[in-house]
């Protein structure tokens, strides 16, 4: 087999990217690992960015999105005693829309299976070859267990942080920072219509607590907990008293409501970049180069700026054999990667509890000045809402 493009991982990112190839008229073929009903169930983040959004209208993929999607113009930052609404709109003019990752996935494997676009499910043994020659090639071993050979131009690794695209780029030849945060979140999904109209990030001296959604019948919730917890000594009462603690049971009359929980996990949380995001014919984009903490909702949106830029750098390359936007993607692409990391770890490290009370008293004094401060407030609202792509 040959292809212009081979692309590891049949996620959003994999698939947005193939559709972007496809609208540059650059053909493609996808290995993933998983099942595709697995792929299209896996329950990830649930805020677009309005870069995220406005992409995915212009290369005609927001269809459902429209019709389901919630757009919210802000957050509610809270702590004991004091809730404060950001209005991202009146800030910086800017949204953010609740539709699910999973949504998203669906959405992109609707639109690659009517295209046409062939991918491989349930492979095994992937592993990339030759990326420092302009033949390289990806061996797999398909659904029947038939050894395949897939020859390409180039390969893109959109195989998340446990792939092989990753750690084929060589020690010698990259550069990794990561950051292990001491506590992980609990996280539940619940058949319950949300308690509120826009997310709550709240700091708690019990810990940080978060109420999103995933739509008008289901609510997403979090809970900080340590590192290593039991997910068994965590009963739906005790979720529920606790995320009522936290989030303000009865503060100026508001109240939480509980119902079945449907899902519940917990999530380690840390930083991670590795750089560049290119060497060779082989390509990172999303998970295989970067993770963040989900406090800042970038983790999906990053996938999608890094595909964004890529699409056309492949295409000029293939295409035109020009390779401007192929070397200069990764130091653009990192530009805002290291962006997005810093504006996760901050808003982190503010709300989540430490054992330092020096710390403690520093969380509270950023936050009575982002409730004080317009400027505070913008710089939170144009880093949630998302800076533009390419940034």
């Amino acid at each position: 087999m040959r292809t212009p493009v081979a692309i590891v991982g049949a996620g959003p990112a994999g698939l947005l990217l193939s559709h972007l190839l496809d609208l540059a008229g650059v053909e493609s073929v996808i290995v993933e690992t998983r099942s595709r009903e697995y792929v299209e169930a896996r329950i990830r983040a649930g805020i677009l960015e309005q870069s995220t959004v406005d992409l995915l209208r212009e290369t005609g993929l927001s269809d459902r999105l429209d019709r389901e999607g919630d757009e919210h113009r802000g957050i509610y930052l809270q702590w004991p005693r004091e809730r404060h609404h950001l209005d991202f709109v009146d800030l910086v003019g800017r949204s953010v829309t609740v539709y699910g990752q999973t949504e998203v996935t669906k959405d992109l494997g609707k639109a690659r299976a009517a295209a046409g676009q062939q991918i491989y499910y349930e492979v095994a043994d992937t592993a990339v070859h030759d990326i420092e020659t302009d033949r390289p090639y990806l061996t797999f071993t398909d659904a029947d267990g038939i050894p395949q050979k897939l020859d390409a131009d180039l390969i893109v690794g959109c195989d998340g942080s446990f792939g092989p695209c990753r750690t084929a780029i060589p020690d010698a030849a990259k550069q990794t920072w990561e950051r292990t945060y001491p506590y992980s979140w609990l996280g539940v999904l619940a058949d319950v219509a949300p308690s509120t109209d826009e997310l709550i990030y709240a700091w708690h001296p019990d810990g940080f607590a978060m109420h999103s959604m995933r739509s008008a019948t289901v609510s997403r919730l979090y809970l900080q907990v340590p590192n290593g917890t039991d997910i068994g000594t965590w009963s739906d009462d005790r979720i529920w008293e606790a995320l009522a603690t936290r989030l303000g049971h009865g503060q100026d009359g508001w109240t939480l409501t509980p119902g079945p929980v449907t899902d519940k996990s917990v999530l380690p949380m840390r930083s991670f970049v590795q750089q560049p995001m290119r060497h060779g014919r082989l390509f990172l984009a999303g998970d295989a180069a970067h993770i963040v903490p989900p406090t800042g909702a970038k983790g999906l949106n990053l996938a999608v700026a890094d595909v964004a830029l890529l699409a056309p750098a492949l295409a000029t390359l293939v295409r035109d054999k020009d390779s401007t936007l192929a070397d200069a993607y990764s130091d653009t692409a990192l530009r805002r990667v290291w962006r997005c990391t810093h504006f996760s770890w901050w808003m982190t490290t503010m709300l989540h509890q430490s054992d330092d009370p020096f710390d403690r008293q520093l969380q509270l004094s950023q936050l009575q000045w982002l409730a004080r401060s317009e400027a505070g407030r913008a710089g939170l609202a144009e880093n949630y809402a998302g800076l533009p792509i390419g940034f």
